[in-house]
């Protein structure tokens, strides 16, 4: 086993550091041009093709820009030279060293732990791992790691790949891989529906055919859900931010639902209303953290599907300060009326972290709408709008900490950690299924690919701007890649 590297360890580490996601994502927030951004990283790759930061961070600026499909190839690009990537800490001394296993896609794949950890003592590597791709065969040190992989079909393989990458791992896990894998629509209404004092109405995962059969009254609503009465909630599977999500009041509207979706599978359950006696819908974010619960947001809406950025909260100065009320009031209001669910939810997922959108009843039960190891929680939204979101944000962000420093406290694998000679202070360790590679970084050759062709880049950049759609272009970093 090779246990000593050099300080360091990161292609890149004698170039320009990588921005990550929560700045970048901070000026999208903000409305700022990422145009001059871009062109400065286009100007670094000329420089040096092999800048995987910089790649990295434009395949982050593409996204945010609303180009999924360049940005995508963009990160295969710098997933070919290097999979790990070191965010510093804002500090200046280091707290708590967390390793983040990711996977390879676009933004809402993974948790953003780079929200959470904005401004701390944390420093961060993230580790991108595929099945059909080798394990490096060395790591940095680290004090714990964090399964950040989001449950979803496509990450149902890479999942069951990291459950036997970490079990034996020689630092504490958080979020196992086989937790977060039962995150499922349906996977988490079978978790849960049981469970005392909240509503979780049952799902069902069911194909295009069935879903048709239902339209036309072959197939009852109750084969399907055995709580089922229309109206039906439909959507398709792995969809986010309310992508295809329907009510449906009748059998007939599902035909002209599916006109509108070419997917082939979709969740399906009964609607619940919980419309509050003012009219008004509203949606709860909740982190548990340690099994504690954290206010994180509450949207107010006059539509039944609630979303923070359409509800009207920067408009509404009665909206906000109810908001700011739910915050201050949370424990001693929210958290205690929805004490028991809340602990029954902890218990029954096992998740040291976990995001829960959710609503209240006419009857004063929690209903439960989601539950994901990833649901974005950050503090971006302006000061001079929402003053009291940064002190709530802050407290979210101090138990995130807090519940690192105990993991890392905790001993995990002692019969591996035991074999760390005392006093090395950057080890990088052979792990699991990995090659036998030099643990010599600086002897280590980049990854065999293709350098990428930046007037093709430019080429297709060009043509996205020009309006035209950014799916399947980048011909030439596909073919590289």
């Amino acid at each position: 086993m090779n246990l000593h590297a050099p300080a360091g360890g990161l292609a890149n580490d004698d170039g320009e550091q990588l921005m990550g996601l929560a700045p970048l994502a901070r000026m999208a927030f903000a409305g700022a041009d990422l145009g001059p951004l871009k062109a400065r990283l286009l100007d670094r790759l000329a420089q040096n093709e092999n800048d995987a930061n910089a790649l990295m961070d434009l395949s982050t600026v593409l996204q945010l820009m609303g180009h999924r499909q360049l940005g995508l190839s963009m990160q295969a690009l710098a997933l070919g030279i290097q999979q790990l990537y070191r965010l510093r800490c804002s500090a200046d001394s280091v707290g708590i060293r967390l390793l983040a296993i990711l996977s390879p896609g676009d933004l809402a794949e993974n948790n953003a732990l780079e929200f959470l950890i904005e401004g701390s003592d944390i420093a961060l590597d993230m580790l991108y791992v595929a099945p059909d791709i080798p394990f490096p065969a060395t790591l940095p040190e680290h004090d714990l790691a964090m399964v950040a992989v989001c449950e979803t079909d496509r990450n149902r393989p890479l999942l069951k790949h990291i459950e036997t990458l970490v079990k034996s791992w020689p630092r504490p896990v958080l979020c196992a891989p086989d937790r977060i894998a039962r995150l499922s629509r349906d996977g988490a209404c079978q978790l849960l529906e049981s469970a005392p004092g909240m509503v979780v109405p049952v799902t069902a995962r069911i194909d295009r055919q069935t879903l048709e059969s239902m339209g036309c009254s072959e197939v009852a609503v109750t084969a399907v859900v055995k709580d089922g009465a229309f109206p039906v909630v439909v959507r398709p599977v792995d969809s986010q931010k309310g992508q295809g999500l329907m009510k449906l009041d009748n059998p007939h509207a599902i035909a002209d639902y599916l006109q509108t979706r070419p997917e082939n599978a979709f969740y399906v359950a009964r609607y619940v209303e919980y419309r509050g006696p003012d009219g008004q819908f509203r949606k709860y974010r909740l982190v548990l953290i340690d099994q504690r619960p954290y206010a994180c947001h509450l949207a107010i809406s006059d539509r039944w599907v609630v979303h923070y950025v359409s509800a009207g909260m920067r408009e509404s100065v009665a909206k906000r300060a109810e908001e700011a009320r739910f915050f201050a009031g949370f424990d001693d209001d929210f958290a205690r009326r929805h004490h028991d669910a809340l602990r029954s939810i902890a218990q029954r997922l096992e998740l040291e972290y976990v995001g829960i959108d959710c609503g209240e009843t006419p009857h004063g039960e929690l209903l439960i709408f989601e539950v994901d190891s990833g649901m974005t929680v950050h503090a971006m939204d302006p000061v001079d709008i929402f003053p009291y979101k940064q002190p709530q944000m802050r407290k979210v962000f101090r138990a995130f900490r807090q519940m690192l420093m105990d993991a890392a406290a905790t001993p995990a694998n002692t019969s591996v950690a035991a074999e760390v000679p005392p006093g090395t202070t950057d080890i990088v360790r052979r792990m699991p299924g990995a090659k036998d590679l030099s643990v010599e970084r600086t002897a280590e050759a980049p990854r065999a690919c293709s350098s990428p062709d930046l007037s093709g880049i430019q080429a297709d950049l060009r043509r996205v701007e020009a309006g035209r759609s950014d799916e399947g272009v980048l011909r030439s970093a596909e073919k590289d890649a």
